[in-house]
């Protein structure tokens, strides 16, 4: 899987990255700490810039958060594809009451949470937040975490891959 990504990373830089992350956000299995840190590697042998690949994958990050925020998911998760997946009506409300019980917050704060990072945006559109307060949390949370591993990936250089493992242990 790391191949493609870091083929479409070298064809399409910035687009590239931003896709991909967008992607990630979709299907949370796709490891950011790959794409992320060997993001950062490319910052030291191509045109690209730390802050260029930071934004970059924050824009993918905001716009992958914003497909999940919608409200609609809820009906979703509760009929045909919430059986494939697995899902029951009640895992939907547990999901909203917990998220309501621990407030906007977790937003930002579970953006630091591999898989989570993802699929905090279900429960913050079923419950409603407001989508100002949403895109604010979500981007500040995903420039933070998208900074620290593009950082560690420039920093890691051609070690970018041992980096990634160590992100991958902690995932």
């Amino acid at each position: 899987m790391s191949y493609w990504m870091m083929h479409i990373m070298d064809a399409y830089g910035y687009l590239g990255i931003a896709l991909l992350i967008l992607v990630e956000n979709l299907f949370p299995p796709i490891p950011s700490e790959v794409i992320l840190t060997f993001g950062g590697f490319m910052t030291t042998y191509t045109k690209m810039n730390i802050i260029g690949v930071v934004l970059s994958s924050t824009v993918g990050s905001v716009f992958g958060a914003i497909l999940l925020y919608q409200e609609k998911l809820e009906s979703l998760l509760e009929g045909r594809v919430g059986k494939i997946l697995h899902f029951k009506p009640e895992d939907v409300g547990s999901a909203m009451e917990w998220f309501d019980s621990k407030g906007n917050y977790t937003v930002l704060f579970c953006r630091f949470i591999p898989i989570v990072r993802s699929l905090i945006s279900i429960p913050a559109g079923m419950a409603h937040m407001n989508l100002g307060t949403f895109l604010s949390l979500t981007t500040i949370g995903s420039f933070i975490w998208n900074l620290v591993l593009v950082t560690l990936g420039a920093i890691a250089g051609t070690s970018w891959q041992k980096a990634a493992e160590c992100l991958g242990t902690y995932t």
